[in-house]
């Protein structure tokens, strides 16, 4: 993981997505639509060079993607 951090996409509880950095106590943003929270959070993370980790309804982790340094880089 970058060691600037990650974003993370989260569901909210009144409904509707939040996008929020690891730590911070406010969403950068909140959205109706999971995809509209992801493009947004996507953007976010690219342009700070951090992890973005995109959870489900459950809350479950579904999927990472690192726009930092990569520790792990995926081969070929």
């Amino acid at each position: 993981m970058s060691k600037k951090g990650s974003h993370h996409v989260v569901p909210r509880s009144e409904g509707g997505w939040s996008v929020k950095r690891s730590g911070a106590q406010r969403a950068s943003g909140n959205f109706e639509r999971k995809k509209d929270a992801e493009d947004a959070a996507r953007r976010i993370s690219s342009n700070q060079e951090t992890e973005l980790i995109v959870h489900g309804e459950d809350g479950q982790i579904q999927r990472r993607d690192s726009h930092g340094n990569d520790p792990f880089p995926p081969r070929g």
